[in-house]
């Protein structure tokens, strides 16, 4: 099979396309032809040299880790998986999958699973509900969106920073928008915030805490080295296939929409990489197989 990878970490440029064996699934294993995958910060980490903690990694280590495709068996479906979705085939186990809805096209199922989780996960911690006013930072990117829906759905109030060119945007997703840069903690001020997720850092998490007097209100998606020392709430393991078809399902039922901004084919992965590694632009990168 074709599969974006690399062989020692560096910049965008080290990914190119490897011919590798087909995987084969094994007991309680599903086998996917993989027709989108989504493109993420996280891979990016991991063709800088990252390696997440407990995982055996390949050689050459193949990035990705939200797909959609085909089953073996035919059945179309969207997943996750921690490595190995950069390739025309992955396997997974049978519980990180679940059935992709008929409205939903390739491209957004591709791109659809961290975000949406990594949101669903992000209030759940939060217990962000009815009575909250949340303020999410770098609310136009992919888990964003879909924490501003999410958090609409649960009644909250949602403040969402964001650049001058993606106001009209967040407006539409149903959030208050609100500039983002010098001054921010001031205009945060008067909407009087009871939590944030943070998917910035620096300032954008300084005016968090400084606004919000419970820090354990507060999450953040970027700064996990300094959440401990700062009492911040960083998201939990908590993907799985009943999450995500829950998520699937609200989408199925026009209840939550998912922005793909820019469809590329695998074999220029590395100009996804670049494009995402500058942290601008709204929803999701998704890399196309079909």
């Amino acid at each position: 099979m074709r599969a974006a990878a690399f062989t020692v970490p560096g910049p965008p440029e080290v990914l190119s396309i490897h011919e590798l064996p087909d995987p084969q699934a094994g007991p309680g294993e599903v086998r996917v032809r993989v027709l989108a995958a989504g493109v993420q910060p996280y891979d990016a980490a991991v063709r800088a040299g990252w390696e997440p903690p407990g995982v055996t990694l390949g050689d050459p280590r193949v990035p990705g880790n939200e797909f959609a495709g085909v089953t073996d068996d035919g059945r179309e479906v969207l997943g996750f998986c921690t490595l190995g979705a950069y390739a025309e085939y992955v396997v997974v186990p049978a519980n990180q999958v679940t059935a992709k809805p008929d409205a939903m096209s390739w491209h957004v199922a591709g791109g659809f699973s961290a975000g949406a989780q990594t949101a669903h996960i992000s209030l759940d911690v939060l217990g962000v509900g009815p009575d909250d006013r949340l303020v999410i930072h770098g609310a136009a990117g992919s888990v964003g969106t879909m924490a501003v829906q999410l958090a609409g759905l649960a009644g909250a109030t949602v403040i969402a920073t964001g650049s001058a060119a993606n106001q009209d945007y967040l407006r539409s997703l149903g959030a208050i928008p609100v500039v983002y840069g010098d001054g921010l903690t001031e205009r945060l001020r008067d909407h009087k915030p009871t939590a944030a997720i943070d998917a910035v850092g620096g300032d954008a998490l300084q005016a968090s805490i400084d606004l919000i007097d419970d820090r354990s209100r507060i999450l953040t998606l970027f700064e996990y080295e300094r959440a401990d020392d700062l009492g911040v709430k960083v998201p939990v393991p908590g993907r799985s296939a009943e999450r995500l078809a829950g998520l699937a399902n609200l989408y199925a039922e026009g209840k939550l929409s998912c922005h793909v901004r820019r469809t590329v084919p695998l074999a220029d992965a590395a100009d996804a990489h670049r494009e995402i590694e500058t942290r601008h632009g709204r929803g999701k990168i998704v890399l196309t197989l079909e």
